[in-house]
Order: structure tokens, then C-alpha cells, then sequence
């Protein structure tokens, strides 16, 4: 069984309060490290559902199993060695279709978003044109950023037939099942009603692009670091958090 790495490798906090981000060698300064009285009832909101937390069987059933599942096919189907062998072989439709069939295992996406993805992905340049991005992507050794703005754009060239595709959660599915140590998935409404429910000023724009995404992982760091002493694995939990404090399933 693969194992999901809880280490942030994206932003880390040093002791001066600075929340490090790896990628970029820069340091932003965060607020105070106590958890403040949005966090502190978003927290309440969260153990309200499921008083074992991150480890409570009904959490692990409702959220987290289904996610971690999609992570350990990933791993198995096409974990980077075998992405990699794929391509060369010129297989760009069984990488596709692997991804695609993985994610159709959860309810990550809406039903169009999946009908929008394997339309995109039906014809041999959709395929080779996804195929090569996502091996770009999910190469760690090039910078965070500019896999990611190489990827939306990516993601913005491939074929469409009627829903578009360059959407925020088709751009962050495929990092987020491949790389839950790494990447966060975002799904724009409930994410943005939970960082207003936790005081945190997420700068969201609906179009795609790396200001969002690192506003998401800054958000996801804030979280991880206010929920400490619950132990968030990765960012399944954390992606996790969000959802509850958002989602019209978790009512207040």
C-alpha cells in the first residue's frame, strides 16, 4: 500500500513566525500562532461532526477512505516511473485513460466536469497533450510555480466540445490525487465559504492561476498549523477541513 507522505514540502514555518515557501525562497510573515476565534470555531464546527478528528471512523469513512484509495491506484498505475515508461512508448491514450478512470472513482468532480475531461482527452492529440503536461507537472524537480502555470496552460489547449475544461477543480484534481503531501484540490464556492468562515482572506480569481493556487496553499498552511495537535496527515485531511467548513452537507 502506498504510503501518503504528511510532510509539507511546499511552506514550512520557521521560529520567527515566517512561513517559509521552499519553491520560491521567499518568507511572508503570518499572524500571531495562536488560533484565532474564526479558527478556534471552524475547529468546534469540525469535531461537532467528528469528535475522533482526523482519525474517527465516520471521518475516515465519509472523507478521507475514497481519497486515500485514488492516491494508492495512482501509485500503482502511474506512479512517475511508469508515467514516464508510458510516454516514451508513445501510449499517451493509456495515460489518459488511467487518469481518468482513477479519478472517476471518487466524487471529486460534478458528472459534467468528467464529461468534459474525457472528451478532452478522447482524440491522440487531447491524449498527448495531457499526457506531457501532467509528466510536467508532477515533476518535483523543476519550480512549483512554473509547473503550474505551464499546466493551466496545458490544461487550457486541450479540445473542448461544450463545458469548458480550464476550470479550478480540473486544473487541481490530478496533483491532488498524485501528490496529497503536495497539492490541494479546490472547489471555488466551498472554499471560499470556508476561508470566510475562518477569517482568511484567500484571493481567489475564477480564472486559473499560481496568485490563487499559493493564496490556497498559504490557506491550507494556516490550517495545518492552528490544527497541530490533531495531527493532519496531508493534504487529504486538510483539503478535508475545508470541505466541512463549506460544504452545504456539513451545516452550522
Amino acid at each position: 500500500m502506498a504510503r501518503l507522505l504528511a510532510t509539507e514540502t511546499t511552506q514550512r514555518s520557521n521560529r520567527s513566525g515566517l512561513v517559509l515557501d521552499k519553491q520560491q525562497s521567499r518568507a511572508r510573515p503570518l499572524r500571531s500562532t495562536r488560533p484565532s476565534a474564526a479558527a478556534q470555531r471552524c475547529r468546534r464546527k469540525f469535531l461537532h461532526y467528528f469528535p475522533g478528528s482526523f482519525r474517527d471512523p465516520i471521518y475516515l469513512d465519509w472523507e478521507r477512505r475514497y481519497k486515500e484509495r485514488a492516491h494508492e491506484r495512482w501509485c500503482v498505475d502511474l506512479d512517475p516511473r511508469k508515467l514516464r515508461a508510458l510516454i516514451r512508448a508513445g501510449d499517451y491514450r493509456g495515460v489518459a485513460q488511467r487518469a481518468v478512470t482513477i479519478e472517476s472513482r471518487t466524487n471529486l468532480l460534478f458528472s459534467f466536469e468528467k464529461m468534459a475531461l474525457r472528451d478532452a482527452v478522447r482524440s491522440s492529440a487531447g491524449a498527448r497533450l495531457f499526457a506531457d503536461g501532467l509528466r510536467d507537472f508532477l515533476d518535483r524537480r523543476r519550480v512549483l510555480r512554473h509547473r503550474f502555470e505551464r499546466w493551466c496552460e496545458t490544461i487550457s489547449q486541450l479540445p473542448r466540445r461544450q463545458t469548458r475544461v480550464l476550470t479550478w477543480p480540473l486544473v487541481t484534481v490530478f496533483g491532488f490525487i498524485a501528490s496529497p503531501d503536495l497539492h490541494l484540490f479546490l472547489k471555488p464556492n466551498v472554499t471560499r465559504r470556508a476561508a470566510r468562515a475562518y477569517d482568511f482572506d484567500f484571493e481567489y480569481a475564477s480564472r486559473p492561476n499560481w496568485h490563487t493556487y499559493q493564496s490556497l496553499l498559504t490557506f491550507a498552511a494556516r490550517v495545518r498549523r492552528d490544527l497541530a495537535d490533531l495531527k493532519p496527515r496531508d493534504m487529504i485531511d486538510l483539503q478535508s477541513f475545508i470541505w466541512v467548513l463549506g460544504s452545504d452537507e456539513y451545516p452550522d
